[in-house]
């Protein structure tokens, strides 16, 4: 974890970006009293995701396609007393 204080991290911000890449954290603090962390952004996926991969693990009951009850579907039309 990288700990740096408002004035260094406002100067130097730059130079810590490749570690954020990396997966290191920045603690950012105010007088060297931690008031933020600083963490790098989770990548998006870049490949497509593969159909079939809980394939064999569950089976969906009939009961899944029976209509949901009246007092649910007003729930979900804000409906609900």
């Amino acid at each position: 974890m990288i700990r740096l204080n408002v004035h260094e991290a406002k100067t130097h911000l730059s130079r810590y970006l490749s570690r954020l890449a990396q997966g290191e954290l920045i603690l950012l603090c105010k007088r060297n009293v931690p008031v933020a962390e600083i963490r790098p952004v989770r990548q998006l996926r870049t490949e497509r995701r593969p159909v079939g991969l809980a394939k064999d693990r569950f089976e969906v009951p009939e009961s899944f396609f029976d209509p949901l009850p009246d007092e649910l579907l007003e729930a979900f039309a804000g409906k609900s007393p």
